[in-house]
């Protein structure tokens, strides 16, 4: 195995994580040691997760949208997200392929975890992006997207369900690649502006 870098971090994780990210092993590493300076339990709790998110939105309530984003993320459901959980999802939401974002992109908006989506549950997670958006940018949205429900509603309409209908996976994903218009609906990127 010769000069293992990685500390405590197994060789199979960190395996593991080069493969399934564009990491390198150094790279890797020094993400683990600063987890671990962060975490030094090896794992970081929703509350610690949703200050760390909060870092990224200082003008505006990130705190529901991060506690969405944790629960896709805590595969095993076990309250924490440990190093690899946690690599996976800056991975994910950071650098993925689109396909993969998109997979996330649904676990985000499939609340119950029904395998299917609900216009309930696109409300919720609309909602909660919303709340990340600051007043004055708010302002500017167009009319037909200009509060949770519409937006929503835009979003329900582009796959032409009922109310009551779901969505699977497969549609969520084939639709969002065959149309930005709904990419920008189920996202807020504070850069674009």
């Amino acid at each position: 195995m010769g000069n293992n870098k990685s500390g405590i971090l197994s060789r199979e994780i960190l395996e593991d994580l080069k493969l399934n990210t564009k990491y390198s092993e150094d790279e890797l590493c020094k993400w683990y040691e600063s987890f671990q300076k962060q975490c030094p339990g090896g794992r970081i709790s929703r509350s610690e997760f949703e200050k760390v998110y909060a870092n990224f939105f200082p003008n505006s309530d990130p705190k529901v949208y991060a506690r969405h984003v944790f629960r896709s993320f805590d595969t095993n459901d076990d309250g924490t997200l440990d190093f690899r959980e946690f690599i996976i999802a800056l991975h994910l939401t950071s650098s993925g392929k689109t396909d993969l974002k998109l997979e996330w992109a649904f676990s985000l908006f499939d609340v119950d975890r029904s395998g299917e989506i609900s216009k309930n549950e696109v409300l919720e997670i609309i909602a909660a992006i919303f709340k990340m958006i600051p007043p004055e940018e708010k302002k500017t949205l167009p009319d037909d997207e200009n509060t949770p429900q519409k937006r929503a509603d835009k979003l329900w309409a582009y796959f032409n369900k009922g109310d009551t209908d779901k969505i699977t996976e497969q549609e969520f994903i084939d639709g969002v690649m065959k149309n930005d218009a709904i990419m920008n609906l189920i996202q807020y990127d504070p850069n674009k502006k």
